[in-house]
């Protein structure tokens, strides 16, 4: 850890945000936070609550970031900072990341919004900052945890190519009742959209849309049965970094057995064809849940170089964590953790540009301080 003070612009302060801010703030790298929401009330509650998580003193300034634009505050953060962490919803994305390029910042993102990623990418060619995109936990860790079983792979058995590539992640509870058998623990609209819009996956070699909820199989992780589909977003750019090098490749969520059904039948019934229909409907049957855990799984499978078949595996059971004086639940420590890693990345200099989860280097972001203490 060097002595260097970092000033980091947070846009939202919602539990993503606040658990970043509160990541920063241990010590682990120096960072100066600055804090930024619509509500000036809730900025400050979320400085307050990061402030209240440690002994030792923390420097953390709330602001209220306009709905459009800027204002005097914000326009003094940007002018301050050296880097901007989006939390906001995707939509926002394309401006946040306009903002930290004209204000020359580095940037990174949580959001699976695969258009706006897409106008990011085309809007930081040529740029000397670095910009780290989609590097939550779907997408993000469980990408750069796929890449790093490729690598492994092809280095362990002596080739360059792989059969089948697995990414699987689920957030849940451990409560389920029936009909639904889930109860929500992130973003109802992140749900509700990963559900409906189509999931890009690598089937014998090409790159093709597939329907999300389809594809259902069995998953069985630490000895626990859960039920996958398909959903979009969580590939990332894999299938164009793999392009050639694998036959199959898809990323699928993990879900409580009968989940799935009830939802599928509820779309269908109900017409719940849009991701607000869907997000209300399930709002109105589906209760909050505070006590959570994060399953990880992701394997890569072919032959060595003399044919034989081989398969690498690797599976994670988070629970929540205790950071400083507070506990954070396992889908905030987990989409914060690769967040905050993302920073001290581009903070220190490891990122040029605008780049995806396939460029970001596996073991510096593995064995970094922040990701190494939460996915153990």
């Amino acid at each position: 850890m060097t002595d260097k003070l970092y000033h980091v612009l947070i846009a939202g302060s919602g539990g993503i945000g606040s658990a970043t801010a509160l990541l920063l703030q241990q010590g682990l790298i120096h960072t100066e936070v600055y804090l930024g929401d619509a509500s000036l009330e809730a900025a400050e509650a979320a400085a307050k609550w990061v402030k209240d998580g440690f002994d030792h003193p923390t420097r953390v300034h709330a602001f209220e970031m306009p709905l459009e634009g800027t204002n005097e505050a914000f326009d003094n953060y940007l002018n301050k900072a050296d880097i901007l962490l989006d939390c906001l919803p995707g939509s926002e994305a394309p401006r946040m990341a306009a903002l930290a390029k004209k204000h020359g910042l580095h940037y990174a993102n949580v959001t699976e919004y695969v258009k706006e990623t897409d106008e990011i990418m085309a809007l930081g060619q040529g740029i000397e900052e670095g910009f780290i995109l989609q590097t939550g936990l779907a997408p993000g860790f469980i990408n750069v945890l796929g890449m790093q079983l490729f690598k492994q792979f092809c280095k362990t058995f002596k080739v360059d190519k792989a059969d089948t590539v697995k990414m699987r992640v689920g957030a849940l509870t451990d409560e389920i009742v029936a009909p639904h058998y889930y109860g929500f623990t992130w973003s109802k609209v992140g749900v509700a959209t990963e559900y409906l819009k189509p999931a890009i996956v690598v089937r014998d070699s090409e790159k093709v849309e597939r329907p999300s909820l389809t594809d259902l199989e069995t998953l069985v992780v630490n000895g626990v049965e859960y039920r996958e589909a398909l959903t979009s977003g969580g590939v990332s750019d894999l299938p164009e970094a793999l392009a050639g090098k694998v036959r199959h490749l898809d990323y699928k969520t993990l879900r409580h057995p009968g989940h799935y059904k009830w939802v599928k039948e509820a779309i269908e019934k109900e017409n719940l064809h849009s991701p607000d229909a869907l997000q209300a409907y399930m709002e109105e049957h589906i209760p909050d849940y505070e006590d959570d855990f994060v399953v990880i799984y992701a394997s890569v499978e072919g032959v060595d170089h003399e044919g034989n078949p081989q398969k690498l595996e690797k599976a994670y059971d988070i629970k929540p964590s205790k950071v400083g004086n507070h506990m954070l639940r396992a889908i905030q420590s987990t989409t914060a953790a690769g967040l905050a890693e993302s920073a001290r990345m581009l903070l220190e200099g490891h990122v040029k540009g605008p780049i995806l989860q396939s460029d970001v280097d596996p073991d510096t972001f593995m064995q970094g301080p922040f990701v190494s203490a939460i996915y153990v």
